[in-house]
């Protein structure tokens, strides 16, 4: 097997501490300030990148865990307003039309532990 092919997995959260509707950020690994925000909508657990594609890479929540609006079926940019599929993290309403959440693969392992995929050093 190439070496330059394997990669690491660290774990970045606990899959049961994430409820059914929820939302919750969580560092993003080897970054100083960088967070990821883990959602779970119809038993699935996704991960985006929380930052607003509108402008600068605004944070999203407006307090700690404030992802998701009243109905918890959208992540929201408390700075613009905009509104954002769970599922694909396309902004469908607000100043972020037609650009999207960048999505982060995660998967959850047997023991579920949040996994995120870590390039070795090395790959580009």
């Amino acid at each position: 097997m190439n070496a330059a092919r394997l990669r690491d997995h660290v774990v970045i959260a606990q899959a049961g501490a994430i409820a059914e509707g929820e939302a919750r950020a969580v560092p993003l690994p080897g970054t100083a300030k960088d967070k990821l925000v883990l959602v779970r909508r119809n038993g699935v657990l996704r991960a985006f990148r929380d930052a607003c594609p509108h402008y600068g890479d605004t944070p999203l929540a407006w307090r700690a865990g404030a992802y998701l609006n009243a109905g918890r079926d959208r992540i929201v940019c408390a700075a613009h307003g905009a509104e954002f599929d769970i599922e694909t993290g396309r902004c469908v309403l607000g100043a972020a039309l037609g650009l999207s959440l960048e999505m982060v693969s995660v998967t959850v392992n047997a023991a579920g532990d949040v996994l995120l995929e870590q390039q070795n050093k090395g790959e580009e």
